[in-house]
């Protein structure tokens, strides 16, 4: 149990430094020691609160004009996502998510530094939103709504009301779904309820941690963490 308290602490400080990567740190610290059904289901109870908490902190910077479209995309993406949680060898889905994630930090930081400049469109926002949903469904990871976010939102209270919103909706429904299927049960519960005071602990001071930065130290620490994330996927699932 040790190691459980140390990744929801570590998770979630992480999460409320930047907005999200708390299920990459979370899985990969627990990566030996359950299987991805068994982590996911806690990791999503744990994540919840945590979005809502950051959503109503951030609610004056929420636009249903980012939002409301990526939660459709989502939830569909969802849906195919969490049916084959328990069907797939999903390791080289993983690696592939890993180099995407990668590419797209790299993006990020070569358009905030003017070098390159790809414009958004619809064909972004759908690949983007209905892959990130699929995501979330077989891991709960949104590093690439993370990233399509960062590309529409003016500042960081915009990105992360607009991203915890989505992920509310999402983990909403995610639990419906993983309660249907049998990923959901009492055992969980019980785990998820003992980790949230680790869980808030975490969240307070990540929150604290992120308001002594500036707005532009905080970009890049959400690029690092994308980027960090893209590689410990690959790693863990060569």
């Amino acid at each position: 149990m040790i190691v459980w308290i140390f990744a929801t602490f570590i998770a979630f400080f992480v999460k409320g430094l930047c907005g999200f990567a708390n299920t990459l740190v979370f899985d990969t610290t627990l990566s030996h020691q359950a299987v991805n059904s068994d982590i996911s289901p806690v990791e999503l109870l744990l994540g919840l609160p945590t979005n809502v908490i950051l959503a109503y902190k951030n609610r004056e910077s929420l636009r249903l004009k980012i939002c409301a479209p990526i939660i459709v995309l989502v939830l569909l993406g969802s849906i195919l996502g969490s049916l084959l949680l328990k069907q797939v060898h999903t390791g080289l889905l993983k690696i592939i998510l890993g180099i995407v994630i990668i590419l797209v930090g790299v993006e990020i930081y070569t358009r905030d530094q003017g070098w390159i400049n790809i414009k958004s469109n619809r064909f972004l926002l759908i690949g983007f939103g209905f892959l990130s949903g699929m995501m979330c469904g077989l891991f709960g990871i949104g590093a690439l709504l993370a990233a399509y976010v960062g590309r529409v939102a003016e500042n960081n209270d915009e990105f992360k009301a607009n991203l915890s919103a989505v992920f509310i909706v999402e983990n909403i429904f995610r639990i419906i779904t993983y309660t249907e299927i049998g990923l959901l049960n009492l055992e969980v519960l019980h785990r998820s309820i003992y980790l949230c005071p680790y869980m808030i602990i975490g969240l307070i001071l990540g929150m604290g941690f992120c308001r002594l930065l500036d707005e532009k130290k905080v970009k890049v620490i959400v690029i690092i963490a994308l980027i960090i994330s893209g590689v410990a996927l690959i790693v863990r699932n060569i």
